[in-house]
């Protein structure tokens, strides 16, 4: 689909790169021709996939270890970026975190999980970036992963879906103000793409194949290289007048009515004791992970 020297001489960041979809998009990037940096909690994942990676193209990947929730974090990150040999051309704000619940079982701990790393996280990063691009007078472009639920809601992730609807506006807003300077701002909007995460904290006890089928207009779920091919269009030259945009990659779900979790009403006390079991084992296995030298 493209030529393989389109991203040459691009230095792109990619958020939650070490993992899922970041770790798609940022292969696609790096058989492209471009230099990479990855960063994410887990430093010892972000190595193991650059390692991996290395082999998908001749840039560089480099990692940086940082919780995105901490606004100093980031930018000493960009900062170090900048210096390391100089500024970023493309920004990729695919990290997040996400999981079920009923709204009136969630705490103000875990709404806060889901909005600082969602909405917090992705401003710090873009705003870290942005105010870089702009002192310098230097053009960029920003892809945010994003979801459906920003135009229809969604019952029992409503976090996320609050939070990316930020980004969204984010998005539109900052496409219209920093314009000017020749800074572009778009997102995707993906239906189910299989993942590891996406499987353990959205749809425990099931595969995303298994909840997909049937209810997709297209009878499938996302191919990553599908989401990967637009991540690098809307970063490549060519299409510089493309700005403000989000746009869904789902099979026409969310048109149908069918991107939301509205089925799980019929969940019982048990089942959602389930849920949270599992999704909680989930979670201590990160955290272990991330402890473990």
């Amino acid at each position: 689909m493209f030529r393989p020297d389109l991203l040459q001489g691009k230095r792109v960041l990619v958020t939650g790169g070490g993992t899922g979809l970041g770790r798609e998009i940022a292969k696609r990037y790096l058989e492209l021709g471009a230099s990479l940096y990855i960063c994410g909690r887990r430093k010892e994942v972000l190595d193991r996939t650059a390692a991996e990676l290395a082999a998908a193209g001749p840039g560089p990947v480099k990692t940086w270890s940082v919780d995105i929730r901490q606004a100093q974090a980031v930018d000493e990150m960009v900062e170090w970026i900048w210096e390391d040999g100089g500024p970023l051309d493309a920004l990729v704000n695919n990290a997040a975190g996400n999981f079920i619940s009923r709204t009136e079982d969630l705490s103000p701990r875990g709404f806060d999980a889901i909005a600082n790393i969602v909405l917090h996280g992705t401003f710090y990063v873009t705003q870290a970036v942005g105010k870089r691009w702009i002192a310098g007078g230097r053009r960029g472009s920003v892809v945010s992963i994003l979801v459906t639920w920003i135009w229809t809601g969604s019952p029992y992730v409503v976090p996320s879906a609050m939070s990316k609807a930020g980004i969204a506006v984010m998005t539109e807003s900052l496409a219209v103000e920093w314009g000017r300077f020749g800074i572009r701002l778009n997102a995707i909007a993906p239906g189910p793409f299989p993942t590891e995460g996406m499987s353990a904290r959205l749809s425990p006890g099931q595969t995303a194949e298994q909840r997909s089928a049937g209810r997709n207009p297209m009878g499938r779920i996302g191919r990553m290289e599908e989401l990967a091919n637009l991540a690098t269009f809307l970063v490549a030259d060519g299409c510089e007048w493309l700005t403000g945009q989000t746009i869904a990659l789902d099979g026409a779900a969310h048109l149908a009515g069918v991107g939301t979790f509205y089925d799980l009403r019929d969940w019982t006390d048990g089942d959602w004791a389930r849920a949270r079991e599992a999704i909680k084992a989930t979670n201590a296995r990160d955290k272990a992970a991330r402890s473990s030298p």
